[in-house]
């Protein structure tokens, strides 16, 4: 039974599914190439508990920051983005990916394209790109959230 449960609970997650633009095709509205440059600006920038600006970020506050160089207005924590910005079912580079316990969204990251994202991971670390192709990712992905043009 406890097997049975643990496979069950392990197929209920959602699909991590992207969408990267051809070389050459429609391209990048100019709100998310200011996402994506915001954020790949702040790769390296220490992790701060609460942070949103370069001196120090967590992981809704690059999102905070990345999304205000483009004008757009997001919620502060990762939970209240993922509750509030309009769902997509396949994420495009500057779009939010959400992950968590299924209660709640415990973290946020901005999908770079390539299978990549930029995250600030946490204490004593810096932001970061990272490959989403891992079982730690698939496992604990809630959703994607587009609120860019």
């Amino acid at each position: 039974m406890v097997m049975m449960l643990a496979l069950l609970a392990g197929c209920a997650g959602r699909e991590l599914a992207t969408h990267d633009p051809r070389p050459g095709g429609d391209g990048l509205s100019i709100e998310r190439a200011l996402i994506l440059s915001a954020a790949q600006g702040a790769l390296g920038t220490p992790y701060r508990f609460g942070g949103n600006t370069p001196e120090g970020l967590d992981c809704s506050g690059l999102v905070e920051m990345a999304y205000r160089s483009a004008g757009i207005p997001v919620p502060r924590t990762a939970d209240e983005q993922f509750r509030a910005l309009p769902a997509v079912s396949r994420a495009q580079p500057g779009d939010l990916l959400f992950f968590g316990d299924r209660r709640k969204a415990t973290h946020v990251g901005i999908y770079r394209g390539n299978g990549q994202m930029i995250h600030a991971p946490g204490s004593g670390r810096k932001v970061t790109s990272v490959p989403l192709d891992i079982a730690y990712w698939q496992e604990r992905f809630l959703g994607a959230a587009g609120p860019a043009p």
